[in-house]
């Protein structure tokens, strides 16, 4: 079994690779480890392999793991969905949101975001493929909460992220990413701040880096396939 380090080195030769494959400028694709579950130690031994950028899904459970890993240049991402009434924390104890998808939540957390701590970085999640069992505003909806977004004290809109129903083709993946890809140019013309597209994991990396993504979320190709009975704490 390959350690955690083997596995960050193999993911990120594949961005690397894809990234001169496909005519992407170098290092323009970030790397977020996909944490959630994973013990504090684990992602320390992340850490020491490079990794700057972690995502989690569950509130708690990065609270805890951010008192255990007092790191200054970590940089903490929620990648999950957003429970409303939790909407406070996450404003507290996060650099960026990628989950955002109704106008209630962006409004809490312009509203808790510190006054003394840099605007919030949020990207709106776009239900790409109208997959009724995925979170995600529609994409009729999507240039509206953009603009409304955009007048929140607090928050930094910097793009749009989807989490796609899973396909196996690589040109089925692709169809999907480069519909998020023109989605984010056509609201560039009045919203030029947009600059970032935050979709791919583990199983449709090359397709997300094929059409654009700035930001790929990683668990399983690092960290390994959770077990079944895993536990979680929102």
């Amino acid at each position: 079994m390959k350690s955690i380090a083997e596995n960050i080195q193999t993911v990120v030769n594949d961005i690397k690779g894809f990234e001169q494959l496909y005519a992407r400028p170098q290092d323009s694709v970030t790397l977020i480890a996909a944490s959630k579950t994973q013990t504090a130690e684990r992602i320390i031994e992340a850490y020491k392999a490079g990794i700057r950028n972690f995502g989690e899904n569950y509130l708690q459970e990065a609270i805890n793991k951010r008192s255990a890993l007092p790191q200054e240049d970590i940089i903490w991402h929620f990648i999950g969905p957003i429970q409303s009434r939790k909407a406070r924390d996450i404003a507290l104890h996060f650099d960026w949101v990628h989950s955002v998808d109704r106008l209630v939540v962006a409004e809490k957390l312009s509203r808790n975001r510190p006054v003394g701590k840099p605007p919030l970085k949020v990207f709106i999640q776009v239900n790409i493929s109208n997959d009724p069992n995925k979170s995600g505003v529609s994409v009729k909806q999507t240039a509206e909460l953009a603009q409304q977004i955009m007048s929140l004290p607090g928050l930094q809109l910097r793009g749009l992220m989807t989490l796609p129903r899973a396909e196996q083709e690589l040109s089925k993946q692709r169809t999907v990413f480069r519909e998020l890809r023109r989605l984010l140019k056509d609201l560039q013309t009045d919203l030029p701040q947009m600059d970032s597209l935050s979709m791919g994991m583990s199983q449709d990396l090359e397709a997300a880096v094929a059409e654009g993504a700035t930001f790929v979320r990683v668990g399983t190709a690092i960290f390994g396939a959770r077990e079944p009975n895993s536990s979680k704490t929102n």
